[in-house]
């Protein structure tokens, strides 16, 4: 890695991407430009074999940097690399690769050519999450033409435990480090839903990102403090503060020792009010995992995953097999099914999904079910042929109007009405909920609560929906902080509305597992916390840290705030009561 000047003793402010704390050298990463070769004249048979090597090569590579993430990190995070590898595949850029090619062109300009052509136009479009997808094909594009060049992969080298600084990190190259070396990540640019700070919360690795051009100026082995819960490091620390960094750091690993060895005990408040606290899970592997963690269920089953990296929509049996191996896992315990929420931002190929300027305000998740009722039905047969001896409950995403739910609620009762005729069992009693994560569905609440067995209470989107602040774009990061006042106060009424008509209210957003969060959702009295598998441990902790009444003082002054970070600041200074 170079080197350039040196910064000392100072602090770094960014955007807590991944909680813990961290020590040791700095790993400073910075990008080398590639000088592509062009020629003409070339034979175009050759140099079309050339890149259908080189592409070979680096889908065998993306191949096995899935294989890899997926059981490091799991299935879901492992996700990304789907859609690299169709990116190699994808016929407009081979097709204009291919033309570059007849034209005499050496494979490695075309290519590139072909790959900085699709890329540009992509960071063109409206969409942020689109505009992110521009790094996801440099990335594939440049393995490729590492391949073709005959030169070793970029990304930055551990030769021993490092905190690893970059301007930003692709997913391959993530993907390639080895974990063990890893002792934190610090990049200049990125938001909290980027690459780094997706796999570094898999890796249970902290990440502080969006620091600035600043911390790229560090040099080799610059020693390093990262305080990836607060969202700060420091640089070249005196002996004073490493010390004191130390101890906390200490403390802090006692505590989650503890924290661990009481995750299978029930979250029970000093005022012996017990929360029940679930898993976010999106595969089957990951719910022997949530028990290891203390999970009591799973509030949170994704089943993306089931309709990902296939060039076919899954079957009634392919469903089946899933449902089964999970419930089987999870016994008596309960599972929540989230039905399919997919959408243009997801590379779905058979769905023939439309490009549009803003997936996240388009065509998904429910409103693609209703519009595909015999894609929908295989997925709803299947979870019903699964349920019994279960405590399975369904939930419908994206609700935003009374009609939804209860077309949702007929398709569920027709593809009952099919499974009993073939002779299937069902559960007899069978929880039907939804989530709560367009504002519409909240203000509303009494109204959809008493079409509902259950709310659970998306807070990603429903933080970007009410801040106008879309969740991947770096750029307004610092709105979409869901311990905003007025997400709070939807979080609070959608609550009240839930118990009112004697329905039970979760969250299974990030919010869920985010500390600062967890005392103020116990005073909104919310029944459920549904987070990842690795922050359970420390909520039930602070749960029982808190009474309900102690929590609901609590909450009571953060809603008369104006910030979500004047919030925070409120947990943070408030001993629990």
């Amino acid at each position: 890695m170079s080197s350039s000047r040196e910064i000392r003793s100072r602090t770094l402010t960014g955007i807590a991407a991944a909680p813990g704390l961290a020590a040791g050298p700095a790993a400073v990463w910075r990008e080398q430009a590639v000088t592509i070769p062009r020629s003409t004249g070339r034979q175009p048979a050759t140099e079309a074999a050339r890149l259908t090597t080189a592409r070979a090569a680096a889908r065998n590579e993306i191949r096995a940097l899935r294989a890899k993430v997926a059981a490091d990190a799991g299935q879901a995070e492992a996700a990304i690399f789907d859609a690299h590898e169709m990116f190699i595949d994808d016929a407009a850029l081979l097709q204009k690769a291919q033309h570059a090619i007849d034209s005499g062109v050496n494979a490695e300009a075309a290519w590139a050519d072909a790959i900085e052509f699709f890329a540009s136009q992509l960071e063109q479009l409206p969409d942020p999450t689109l505009r992110a997808r521009a790094a996801d094909v440099r990335d594939v594009g440049g393995r490729v033409l590492d391949h073709l060049l005959g030169r070793r992969a970029a990304g930055p080298r551990l030769d021993e435990p490092s905190i690893v600084v970059s301007r930003d990190l692709a997913p391959s190259q993530i993907a390639s480090l080895p974990v063990a070396r890893v002792l934190a990540f610090c990049t200049a640019e990125g938001g909290p839903t980027s690459h780094t700070a997706i796999l570094a919360k898999a890796w249970d690795k902290p990440a502080v990102v969006g620091l600035g051009t600043a911390v790229l100026e560090l040099r080799d082995g610059t020693a390093v403090l990262v305080d990836g819960t607060r969202g700060e490091i420091v640089i070249d620390p005196d002996e004073q503060t490493t010390r004191e960094f130390s101890q906390r750091r200490a403390a802090a690993e006692r505590q989650a020792a503890t924290e661990r060895g009481a995750a299978g005990d029930p979250a029970i408040t000093r005022d012996h009010r017990r929360v029940e606290v679930v898993a976010n899970i999106g595969a089957v592997e990951e719910a022997a995992v949530a028990l290891e963690h203390g999970a009591e269920g799973i509030g949170l089953l994704r089943t993306e995953f089931l309709y990902l990296n296939r060039r076919t929509a899954p079957t009634e049996g392919d469903h089946l097999a899933v449902y089964e191996a999970i419930l089987r896992v999870m016994a008596s315990r309960p599972v929540i099914a989230r039905t399919m929420d997919i959408g243009g931002d997801k590379p779905v190929p058979y769905l023939d999904l439309p490009k549009e300027a803003n997936p996240f305000l388009g065509w998904r998740a429910i409103r693609i079910s209703l519009q595909r009722p015999e894609l929908f039905a295989v997925q709803l047969r299947a979870l019903l042929r699964a349920s019994p001896g279960h405590d399975l409950r369904i939930m419908f995403p994206m609700i935003a109007s009374i009609d939804e739910l209860r077309a949702a609620k007929a398709e569920l009762e027709r593809a009952k009405r099919e499974v009993t005729s073939a002779g299937h069992p069902v559960a007899p009693r069978l929880q039907v909920g939804m989530m709560v994560e367009v504002p519409a569905a909240a203000v509303l609440a009494d109204q959809f609560a008493r079409e509902t067995d259950f709310f659970s209470i998306g807070t990603n989107d429903l933080t970007q929906y009410t801040m106008a602040a879309d969740r991947t774009n770096e750029r307004v990061a610092h709105l979409g902080d869901a311990c905003h006042p007025a997400v709070l106060r939807q979080i609070g009424s959608v609550v009240q509305a839930a118990h009112r008509a004697g329905r039970w209210a979760g969250v299974c957003g990030e919010l869920a597992g985010d500390p600062d969060a967890v005392p103020l959702l116990l005073g909104l009295d919310l029944d459920e916390l549904s987070m990842a598998p690795a922050a359970i441990p420390a909520v039930k902790a602070i749960i029982r840290r808190w009474s309900g009444a102690g929590a609901q003082r609590l909450v009571a002054k953060a809603l008369d705030l104006d910030s979500a970070s004047a919030v925070r600041n409120l947990v943070r200074t408030t001993p629990p009561a």
